[in-house]
């Protein structure tokens, strides 16, 4: 709509915000609720990727103007500040022109995380709990709001599995846009801190990202095609742990798909989560087929193993972390797994437009 040859069509997007904005006011838009969220969100979206490419503009302007300053004053200082400000600029609009490229289905939608241990008993949960990490780091760090849905701690550390929800805030938005191309299965290597010999291990976990389906979305699940298990909550201590079998655990047969959820102490309140869960699972599904088709996605089931890894983590004999997908290295593995993860994501992204 907004897009043109795979560049942001900035007259046809201010026509379209504008049918946006009519459409905003018309009296009646809330006779269909689910329709006027999402034209509520899509006048939201289209608002800010437009506020942010006037103000790069306005910025562009001044540092330019405070270069042109300190050339004629024959200020080196002012014309160093100035370049710095014009090489930001630059990584920002590289930033937005990905970002108005991020225009799949369901690219504007919330997501949810899966991480599972791969096989390797603490080796595999430690990793996994290290992913986990890593992404929650990134998403914080980016502005979008988390809320952690399952956690199952491993037996002496680390996670078997952990799931959260990653959702846009502010101008922290297109979330599954962001983070879909990092389902996968990651590799880690390391001298292992369990290991008394201090030899150096292998460790696979898996990473599911899929997308939240709002209310536009019709996703139909027959009762007869769900099995519905309940469970008690396990966790570290505290507030997570529960007396009660309110943890919901819901597989749907025909697919094989498993959800659960065990944040909430209500059963009811976990069920309802967890079906939500299973609903952006299938529609997952369905877009996975579609992109396959285009050879615009990976396969996300696959043995946790070898052979199936999207990206590689070394941290001895030296540190390097390298995307087996798009070749992109950082030396800075720490780093990464601190959350500076935005050039694998950036290049994964830049990659399937260009498919």
């Amino acid at each position: 709509m907004c897009f043109s040859g795979g560049d942001f069509d900035w007259d046809q997007a201010q026509k379209h915000l504008q049918e946006l904005e009519n459409e905003v006011q018309s009296s009646s838009l809330w006779d269909d609720p689910a329709y006027a969220q999402k034209i509520m969100r899509e006048r939201e979206q289209l608002s800010q990727s437009l506020g942010r490419v006037t103000k790069i503009e306005r910025d562009v302007k001044d540092a330019l103007e405070l270069l042109e300053l300190g050339e004629l004053e024959e200020d080196q200082e002012i014309v160093d500040a100035a370049e710095k400000d014009i090489e930001g600029l630059s990584a920002r609009v590289n930033r937005l022109r990905l970002e108005t490229l991020l225009s799949g289905e369901a690219d504007g939608n919330n997501c949810f995380i899966e991480v599972h241990a791969g096989a390797g008993g603490t080796e595999a949960q430690d990793w996994a709990a290290m992913l986990a990490r890593m992404y929650s780091r990134w998403a914080e760090a980016k502005g979008y709001k988390i809320e952690w849905i399952e956690e199952a701690a491993g037996e002496e550390a680390g996670l078997k599995s952990a799931t959260f929800k990653v959702t846009a805030h502010k101008d922290a938005d297109h979330p599954y846009g962001w983070l879909k191309g990092e389902s996968g299965v990651h590799r880690l290597v390391r001298i292992s801190p369990f290991d008394a010999n201090a030899r150096r291990h292998t460790s696979f976990a898996s990473v599911w990202v899929y997308p939240e389906v709002d209310d536009s979305i019709d996703i139909q699940i027959e009762d007869k095609d769900l099995r519905i298990d309940t469970y008690r909550a396990s966790g570290a201590g505290g507030q997570h742990v529960n007396k009660t079998d309110s943890a919901i655990r819901i597989t749907h047969l025909p697919t094989g798909v498993v959800v659960q959820c065990q944040n909430d102490r209500s059963q009811h309140r976990n069920r309802a989560q967890a079906m939500s869960m299973l609903k952006a699972r299938l529609y997952e599904l369905e877009l996975k087929k579609r992109e396959e088709a285009a050879q615009a996605s990976e396969a996300t089931k696959s043995e946790i193993g070898w052979g199936h890894q999207i990206r590689s983590y070394v941290l001895q004999p030296y540190q390097m972390v390298k995307d087996l997908r798009t070749h992109v290295e950082k030396g800075n593995a720490l780093g990464v797994l601190e959350g500076d993860i935005d050039a694998f994501l950036e290049a994964t992204l830049a990659q399937k437009i260009s498919l």
